[in-house]
């Protein structure tokens, strides 16, 4: 006899479309954390023009996603993020199934792709289980809102159709 796989667990089997992925890690490119080379160089360049007695301006930092667990956790729980994006095969999946729930909760779109290698490369590390998008730049304010529709039909409204079901009921 097969084994009821339970639906939290089955809901990672439902990853973003192809088409969908694209745009979206074409858009996450954009906002990659700062490298370490470029943060000293633009302190360095700070520090130069506070050498040459001109006043100290704070530059603001690059927009940035945000990730790891327990920033886009909280991030979420101040309604701060804009889209979530969560990895399907993180092992443990204790670590990110209540995710979904707590987005849906809170009114925050998400959505989960296929790879956490791939959510690595765009954060700057190997693997990476999920990251948010805070906020983004005036131009690409359209395509984020072009995503956020597409995957609020996929996922935030298909939340209790897929909830219900799981593998072998």
């Amino acid at each position: 006899k097969r084994l009821k796989v339970p639906p939290p667990i089955n809901q990672f089997n439902h990853c973003l479309d192809r088409q969908s992925a694209i745009e979206l890690f074409r858009l996450a490119d954009k906002y990659r954390p700062e490298s370490k080379i470029a943060k000293r160089e633009r302190l360095r360049e700070r520090a130069r023009q506070r050498a040459q007695d001109k006043p100290d301006v704070p530059d603001k930092k690059p927009t940035r996603v945000h990730f790891g667990i327990n920033e886009v956790t909280k991030l979420i729980e101040k309604k701060k993020a804009k889209l979530v994006v969560i990895a399907s095969d993180v092992d443990p999946i204790e670590l990110v199934i209540y995710m979904p729930a707590l987005c849906r909760r809170m009114g925050v779109p998400y959505c989960i792709v296929k790879d956490k290698a791939r959510l690595g490369i765009v954060v700057g590390r190997k693997t990476s289980c999920c990251f948010a998008f805070t906020s983004v730049h005036p131009e690409d304010k359209n395509a984020l809102s072009k995503l956020v529709d597409a995957i609020t039909i996929n996922f935030n409204e298909r939340f209790e159709e897929i909830r219900k079901h799981g593998v072998g009921e």
